[in-house]
């Protein structure tokens, strides 16, 4: 089921592809697409494709822009031509031989550039076999390119449905410690998990600690597993006195079980209210 939606995906994007470059540079990749050695020419035409295509904005018509919105790949729209065309050369290789695609393309992510690279990551998801890449995932998430880690974690699905949770984790503590748009991260409420949020209540903590703020959207992975010792953690961030800290403990606190949270609340009739009335969700952070 997969392969066929990924496959009616890959055409819709090798049309808007076709319809960004020249006749000269579509014979070029129709070239590739149709050798029979592509193991041995993938690196060479990888690297050269830019030259071919340009590094424009893609346009994308609204009737393409549906189809792919629908199919949850709208994000492309603000990708360059180069990029896209990089992902759809590597979403058409052979899946044939699971051993020999690995072995053409896992070499193209230890000699890549920054664009290569922020390419080879959009294209994770797109890939023959996506599974194989989870652990090539989880490096990626070391690096300190932004990005690089904007292609893994800004509107990619591939983390969220192939990571484990040590990795997911991982990739979501380094969003906010390098700053990025946590709300961009696909599947965050559901692969909320304990340790996750233990691990942020720390990382909380630590920035109090320091005299900094929190990101308010770090409480959104909290909320569902308060315990008594998260909820000493919570009390302490209502004492502060910071209004978008408290308003983001306490819509988390609203999407917990735990009974002491919420008549916490309680007392604070600001923040009662602010509830009451439905004002306050994720996205208003």
């Amino acid at each position: 089921m997969r392969n066929e939606h990924m496959k009616a995906v890959n055409e819709i994007i090798g049309a808007v592809v076709k319809n960004n470059i020249s006749v000269e540079a579509e014979k070029w990749l129709d070239e590739f697409t149709q050798a029979q050695d592509q193991a041995t020419l993938l690196a060479k035409v990888f690297v050269m494709l830019p030259r071919k295509t340009g590094k424009l904005p893609v346009a994308i018509s609204e009737e393409q822009q549906a189809v792919l919105s629908a199919a949850g790949f709208g994000y492309i729209s603000s990708w360059t031509i180069d990029r896209l065309a990089r992902v759809w050369l590597l979403a058409g290789l052979d899946p044939g031989d699971k051993e020999l695609l690995f072995s053409s393309v896992n070499p193209l992510f230890l000699s890549a550039e920054v664009n290569e690279a922020v390419a080879l990551y959009s294209a994770l998801l797109f890939l023959p076999h996506p599974e194989i890449w989870a652990k090539r995932c989880a490096e990626g998430i070391r690096s300190n390119i932004g990005s690089v880690l904007e292609a893994i974690m800004e509107n990619n699905p591939y983390p969220a449905a192939n990571l484990d949770e040590a990795a997911w984790n991982q990739l979501v503590l380094k969003a906010f410690f390098t700053e990025k748009n946590i709300k961009l991260i696909v599947g965050l409420d559901q692969r909320a998990n304990l340790q996750l949020a233990l691990t942020l209540v720390d990382y909380a903590q630590e920035r109090w600690a320091a005299g900094r703020e929190v990101h308010p959207q770090l409480w959104r992975l909290v909320g569902r597993f308060i315990n008594p010792e998260i909820f000493e953690t919570l009390k302490t961030g209502l004492q502060h006195y910071n209004q978008m800290e408290q308003r983001a403990i306490a819509l988390a606190i609203s999407q917990s079980d735990y009974q002491p949270a919420k008549d916490y609340i309680n007392t604070f009739p600001e923040l009662k209210l602010a509830l009451a009335d439905g004002s306050l969700n994720w996205n208003s952070f």
